[in-house]
């Protein structure tokens, strides 16, 4: 029987030990749980989903809706939504609004997607006042005196204000705003309106949430002074 080269012994013996090392390192692959220097795409009708433990809708779904629409919604994990971007009627150019609801299902917040802005909640606007001055919270006293309050739940840091003040006919006074029982802006001379925007506490997670009490105080050195709010919102910081 004739004897093969060394060299060809050789060279299957070091394919064996590849062979062997590449089974290795393939059966101890790490999980390919983690992208690093790319991104993944879903394409062409694919969608991504995370279902919890014991099956059920999807906590998160991103992708493919209906049709040729793409679409994502976030449940919660008893299966109630909680927020939503899509429009369900499988077109690719649909106007999607963003929704989110509470714990019931109802819609708490939608924008508007055909002019833009907020579409729910309904926003609470200020009347009309009275164009009257002598039926405008007013005083006479001489000492700092409350002629208007209100009380707000806060949920913006800052505020804006606007007070329209005037002064009876050769009279001079003062009019300023108090919030929670402290001086909020600056003090104006009545006949001047008090016109402020500033936070509405300078220690703001102190007062998220709670209801909080606004004052107009007016003073007369002379005469009446009159202050009648005009506008009153919440602003972002």
């Amino acid at each position: 029987m004739p004897q093969l080269p060394e060299d060809i012994i050789d060279r299957l013996t070091q394919m064996e030990r590849r062979i062997q090392q590449l089974s290795t390192a393939v059966n101890s692959r790490p999980a390919l749980n983690k992208v690093s220097g790319g991104g993944v795409e879903i394409t062409d009708g694919g969608y991504l989903a995370v279902r919890p433990p014991d099956g059920g809708p999807a906590v998160f779904a991103v992708g493919s809706w209906s049709g040729d629409e793409y679409g994502l919604a976030i449940r919660r994990q008893t299966g109630s939504l909680a927020l939503s971007l899509h429009n369900g009627d499988g077109s690719s150019t649909s106007l999607q609004p963003l929704r989110i609801f509470d714990n019931g299902g109802r819609e708490i917040f939608a924008d508007d997607v055909n002019t833009g802005g907020i579409a729910r909640p309904w926003m609470t606007m200020l009347p009309p006042q009275d164009s009257s001055t002598a039926r405008w919270p007013q005083t006479t006293a001489t000492a700092w005196t409350t002629v208007a309050m209100s009380y707000n739940v806060v949920w913006q840091p800052k505020m804006r204000l606007i007070v329209s003040t005037k002064v009876s006919s050769g009279g001079a006074g003062s009019v300023q705003v108090l919030v929670n029982g402290a001086e909020w802006g600056t003090v104006v001379a009545a006949g001047t309106d008090f016109d402020h925007t500033g936070p509405i506490s300078s220690d703001f997670p102190s007062v998220y949430g709670t209801t909080v009490k606004f004052e107009i105080q007016a003073r007369a050195t002379t005469g009446t002074v009159y202050a009648n709010p005009v506008l009153m919102h919440g602003r972002q910081s």
